[in-house]
């Protein structure tokens, strides 16, 4: 087990949670597990995503949250990182999202039915859709438990082939649920991947998702229109399909990386962006998280 994280200096906290609205006592009382190991990567930077807006951040191998599942119900938020988990050589997030399911599966649809918050990001967004948290709903409730719904969705590799990493567009859709962007109309993050194309296993699956606004985040091109062009959508996703949440808008999985922009120095146009008056002190990305510490002191 890696105990909590890195410590951040007490002042950034105090600047990153006035600035999004957020009490950094209130913060404390939320406990968020960040599970590595096994190929897995970026834990740095979604530990310090969340220890930046006060959170307690917790970083445990996924092998000792196996072993004694029941201390995933210790937690409010559940993070899945990005990586190459067992070197993704079945296809992307499909071994450790079998692991999770058939030894954690059923502590995770308990976790989400007691309204736990669940973010994917890249990895952890095939993971997600792979395990059937993504689009959900949990498959069955009542004196049999809580059980993950079947998988219907996939994240397969992109229409070009190639591993692209560039950064990207995104636009939020106005109807949709999903804690996690509330209030965010648009977001420029980075995205790098090989395998990203999200998929359905049919045409209506697709339309109902969309139209209940699950279908969350679209890829933009430069006029905000969604797109399915190389290189503004990278991976050739339908429709410029991005992201996906369930129906409680508390699970949500997207393929672009928020948590590698923090701070407006990330942005690669970060100094024509201050001279003209557009850089605030805090990248775009930490907004999203400061939704989710939000979404989760309401529970």
């Amino acid at each position: 087990m890696i105990s909590d994280s890195r410590p951040i200096d007490p002042a950034r906290v105090a600047a990153a949670t006035a600035a999004h609205g957020l009490d950094p006592r209130q913060s404390a009382e939320v406990r968020v597990l960040i599970p590595t190991g096994y190929g897995l990567n970026c834990e740095a930077e979604t530990a310090a995503a969340f220890a930046l807006l006060g959170a307690r951040v917790e970083q445990r191998h996924v092998g000792d949250l196996l072993a004694a599942p029941e201390q995933l119900h210790d937690f409010d938020v559940l993070a899945f990182i990005g990586g190459f988990s067992f070197g993704d050589h079945v296809a992307s997030g499909r071994v450790y999202a079998n692991r999770l399911r058939f030894r954690l599966g059923d502590d995770l649809a308990r976790f989400v039915a007691d309204r736990g918050l669940v973010i994917g990001m890249c990895h952890g967004f095939q993971v997600l859709v792979k395990l059937g948290l993504l689009p959900g709903p949990i498959a069955q409730r009542g004196d049999a438990g809580d059980r993950l719904a079947p998988q219907r969705a996939s994240v397969i590799v992109n229409e070009r082939i190639g591993y692209r990493d560039s950064w990207v567009r995104l636009v939020h859709e106005p109807e949709t649920a999903c804690v996690w962007l509330s209030g965010i109309d648009r977001l420029e993050c980075p995205a790098r991947h090989g395998e990203g194309r999200l998929v359905f296993a049919d045409a209506e699956l697709e339309a109902q998702l969309a139209a209940a606004g699950q279908i969350c985040l679209r890829y933009v091109d430069a006029q905000g229109r969604p797109t399915q062009r190389w290189p503004e959508n990278p991976n050739g996703s339908p429709g410029g399909a991005a992201a996906l949440c369930d129906e409680s808008g508390r699970v949500f999985g997207l393929m672009p990386h928020p948590e590698a922009f923090l701070y407006a120095e990330n942005h690669p146009r970060w100094i024509a962006r201050r001279e003209a008056g557009e850089s605030p002190a805090f990248g775009e990305g930490l907004r999203l998280f400061a939704n989710g510490l939000r979404a989760a002191l309401s529970r």
